[in-house]
């Protein structure tokens, strides 16, 4: 296994800043899951762990050795990518046994190792078949015993599971984190669902434009997002925000005033979590514009005197209907306040509602 380390890493292609100087440090054997949107460096991140580009500039290293000119085949790492890469004229015992051909291991422990891979993404009884005999979860499950055949210090995963369908995902997310569980590998997984990242990893790397936005437990970008794109990429139904001015202890935001805890003044985004707004008999009013059905919870749009709101409500029964008169109230400890003009979040400034 390993320890690695990013410092300073830039990748760019002629004008073109994939990556811009970021820093970033794996533990040995920790889980840690790159998320963004399309083009924000994290899969171009993946490849100069690889070693399948090379970084412009900064240092990339493994236990403390630079790697930044150790090629890809002379690098330990094993690497699952979206398409799964099988070779399609060879069975699967073959695929499995394929990176051994370039370590040297001899044939018999080559093949017992092989085994000993598919048994453990269980896939044993599938050694004699082709690629082409085997469903995607299947060709999913053969693709990491390629890689972890290797017994790689580093295991990269590529959008893994973007080519297959719901519940095959849900059952893929479960068998990978038993999976690196159980060896222990440190591994890096790229990928731009938040539901991969925030079940699978023990840190994520949120990523925009080629710069890490913020770093951190599945809790802490979701609670206490440190920018208004985290706030806002992070959660389904996405986060409430409302723009506001912030003056002398107050939040003029639509036609409420709210009191703040904490000093802000100026322009400012309120942000609250739709699962965060209540519904009942008491605080301020609102009508019900729209209820959406979500199965074990049902999601209703509000116009409010803060603005639109959406809020999310447990339970397949809606208690409300469109044109209904309700009032809301959130917890102000959930409320999440940033500058407007920076994007970042005031840590120790929260709104409430007036008593």
């Amino acid at each position: 296994m390993a320890r690695i380390e990013l410092r300073r890493i830039r990748k760019q292609w002629g004008e073109v800043v994939a990556v811009d100087d970021i820093d970033l440090t794996i533990e040995d054997g920790e889980f840690v899951a790159i998320l963004g949107p399309s083009g924000c460096g994290k899969s171009t991140t993946l490849f100069m762990l690889a070693g399948i580009y090379m970084p412009s500039a900064g240092e990339l290293l493994f236990d403390g050795i630079a790697v930044n000119e150790v090629e890809a085949k002379d690098r330990n790492v094993g690497i699952v990518f979206q398409s799964y890469a099988l070779y399609p004229h060879l069975d699967v015992r073959r695929n499995i046994m394929f990176p051994l051909k370039f370590k040297g291991v001899p044939k018999a422990e080559a093949a017992r190792r092989a085994e000993e891979a598919a048994r453990l993404v269980h896939v044993e009884e599938l050694l004699d078949r082709m690629p082409s005999q085997l469903s995607g979860g299947q060709q999913q499950r053969v693709a990491l015993a390629r890689a972890l055949v290797k017994e790689p210090q580093l295991l990269l995963l590529d959008e893994p599971l973007s080519n297959l369908d719901a519940t095959l995902r849900l059952s893929m997310r479960t068998e990978i984190k038993r999976l690196q569980r159980h060896t222990g590998v440190t591994t890096v997984l790229v990928t731009h669902d938040q539901i991969e990242a925030t079940t699978m990893a023990d840190r994520i790397v949120c990523m925009r434009r080629g710069r890490i936005e913020q770093i951190g437990t599945a809790e802490d970008l979701y609670r206490r997002p440190d920018s208004l794109f985290v706030a806002s990429f992070l959660g389904a139904p996405p986060i409430n925000l409302l723009e506001g001015e912030a003056r002398g202890g107050r939040l003029r935001v639509g036609e409420a005033e709210l009191p703040l805890t904490g000093g802000a003044e100026g322009a400012v985004v309120l942000g609250i979590r739709p699962e965060d707004v209540r519904l009942g008999e008491t605080g301020l009013p609102a009508r019900v514009l729209d209820v959406e059905p979500m199965g074990r919870e049902t999601l209703f749009l509000l116009e409010t005197p803060l603005g639109q709101l959406r809020a999310l409500l447990a339970g397949a029964t809606a208690p409300y209907r469109a044109g209904d008169s309700v009032a809301f109230t959130f917890d102000p400890e959930n409320s999440i306040l940033f500058m407007k003009s920076s994007e970042r979040r005031l840590p120790d400034v929260r709104a409430r509602l007036p008593a």
